[in-house]
């Protein structure tokens, strides 16, 4: 997204443009603007959106009566800012990949380095997502006193009060999949082929060989010139190869494939490769990005499948919802089914999201927080199903200090009464945020790589049209992505009928051999460690483990604590950190 960056409020730093009719909101080169104004109402909107004026300027009517949630349901991935004389609104897409960051004083900007503040790391809460995970703090950034406007909320300014969130998500419900299959494939289609018809020159895609990169490549080469990549090596999944060749083939697309090495494996960390200002979990991966994206560099745009796992499937969380909803009988008859298709037990299973379905969300946190607060762990489950919160293996590089922290941040976010109390809306809104933040924390990775990265997974109307069905109806039991072969059934029936998904764990694994000892410095330098949250010999003896190949358990956590350390020690000295 380049210098797309808006900002405003009493702290705005320096004027590269301005918006007509919108005082004191700021715009920095190559931002794409375009702006109404009438009547006392304006209304801008910021970056990747095919709106018609006639459309925009109808909007006006929804800007003077306050209805914010009708700015948002536009085709492309773009921010909003209105205002009606009496209150200003600025929001940005349901996934967060459009960000708004604030301050108390109503200071606003989409580049945290606009808002005129210290960026001093939140070095607790950044102990605190590796431990418990992302998702129970959407209204924080990764620095002390700047706020983030979660995805699916707007901040309302209005003179003389201080900032507001308020609720723009506006999902109007179906009754099953059937019912919202075609809205869902008219939306994705949409996503894709507008931008390729707009560019009129070939685009670059990924083609990792899953459903949702080849669906997106697919519906590209229908209306324009594609150049898709992979990339593999001798750990990756050689059905993905042979299905990304066969997509390539099927739609006659232009096809690269690079062919990785050692050298190319995660946590290269290679100098010179940009940090950001924010912790980017695909950083480990940019020599492999490098190696496969370089054919495509300079192409208009480069079309991803990003967030397709997030909009087309759903988890076990459907289960818990069922067993809340009191709907006993058939949450045991799927959950019976699902473990006898994968051989598993399910007993222990049903046992484990029976117990999740009693806890509810703030019972997970506080006994998550009396864990740590109490040094235990809970007892290690052979089967588990999703969990309000899951304590990694992080929680025991903690030391008493980081416990404690960790804890007291668990008890605020049980004291959130914004978060959804229902299991399947509370994991598949996390979920679209955290793969939201993990696209924007890759942008400045793009920018590097010469790539316009665009994600029409993530774009309001293919996240609305996928959210209105119900995810006990996205969760596939006997087919793979079930709303995808629904809303695009002439994709090809052998794409449509896979039932597998490959994955980069081998690679990570391998890579904790490979690079232990130069990955073992990092670990003795990271702010987490000199400012006493985690236990240095605890998390380097977990890394020893993995790099000796002796149990995968913690390799997750570890990805995140090394990618988090790494991006502190590139971004801020020890002593810049607040510890």
């Amino acid at each position: 997204m380049g210098e797309q960056w808006i900002a405003g409020g009493p702290a705005v730093g320096d004027i590269d443009g301005s918006i007509v009719g919108l005082d004191g909101v700021r715009t920095g080169p190559g931002a794409k603007v375009r702006s109404v104004t009438a009547g006392g109402a304006a209304l801008a909107i910021v970056g990747d959106c095919p709106v018609s004026e006639e459309v925009l300027a109808g909007a006006l009517d929804a800007v003077r009566a306050g209805r914010w949630e009708a700015l948002t349901h536009w085709s492309g991935s773009y921010w909003v800012i209105a205002d009606n004389g009496r209150e200003r609104v600025v929001c940005g897409d349901l996934a967060g990949l459009r960000p708004v960051y604030y301050t108390p004083d109503g200071t606003w900007a989409t580049d945290l380095r606009r808002l005129g503040k210290a960026l001093v790391p939140d070095l607790g809460l950044a102990a605190a997502r590796i431990v418990a995970g992302s998702d129970h703090w959407p209204g924080r950034s990764p620095y002390e006193g700047i706020g983030l406007v979660p995805g699916g909320f707007a901040l309302l300014l209005a003179a003389g009060q201080g900032p507001r969130l308020i609720d723009v998500t506006a999902i109007t419900p179906v009754e099953d999949l059937s019912a919202g299959a075609a809205q869902f494939g008219a939306a994705l289609t949409r996503a894709v082929q507008y931008r390729v018809t707009a560019a009129s020159a070939p685009v670059g895609a990924d083609l990792s060989g899953g459903l949702d990169s080849s669906a997106a490549v697919v519906l590209a080469a229908q209306v324009g010139q594609v150049h898709a990549v992979t990339y593999t090596d001798g750990y990756t999944s050689a059905e993905d190869a042979s299905f990304a060749a066969q997509v390539a083939a099927h739609t006659g697309v232009t096809h690269s494939i690079a062919r990785g090495s050692d050298e190319m494996l995660p946590f290269s960390f290679a100098v010179g490769q940009p940090t950001g200002v924010e912790p980017a979990m695909g950083a480990v991966l940019y020599e492999m990005d490098r190696a496969y994206l370089a054919p495509v560099a300079g192409l208009p745009l480069h079309l991803t499948g990003h967030g397709g796992d997030v909009v087309l499937d759903a988890t076990s969380s459907v289960w818990v919802r069922l067993l809340q909803d009191g709907q006993r009988r058939a949450a045991h008859r799927q959950v019976v089914a699902y473990a006898r298709m994968r051989n598993m037990a399910p007993g222990p299973f049903w046992a484990s999201l029976k117990e999740t379905a009693v806890l509810g969300r703030v019972g997970a946190l506080e006994r998550a927080a009396l864990e740590l607060e109490q040094n235990r762990r809970p007892p290690a489950q052979g089967v588990s199903g999703w969990s309000w919160c899951r304590l990694g293996a992080a929680a025991s590089w903690l030391t008493a200090d980081g416990r404690a922290q960790v804890a007291a941040l668990l008890r605020q976010a049980a004291c959130d009464s914004s978060q959804p109390g229902q299991a399947d809306e509370s994991d598949q809104w996390g979920a679209l945020r955290f793969t939201g933040a993990t696209a924007r924390a890759w942008a400045p990775y793009a920018e590097a790589l010469e790539i316009n990265p665009v994600h029409p997974y993530l774009d309001n109307t293919v996240v609305r049209a996928a959210f209105a069905v119900p995810a006990a109806a996205r969760r596939g039991h006997y087919t793979f992505k079930p709303i995808l072969a629904a809303g695009l059934p002439d994709l090809p029936s052998w794409l449509l009928g896979r039932r597998s998904k490959g994955s980069f764990t081998p690679q990570r694994v391998m890579a904790y051999r490979h690079r232990r000892a130069r990955l073992g410095d990092l670990l003795a330098v990271s702010p987490l460690v000199t400012c006493g949250l985690v236990d240095h010999a605890a998390a380097a003896a977990a890394l020893g483990d993995l790099g000796q190949g002796r149990t995968p358990i913690g390799a997750a956590d570890m990805h995140q604590m090394l990618t988090v350390s790494w991006w502190l020690a590139g971004t801020h000295s020890p002593a810049g950190a607040s510890c």
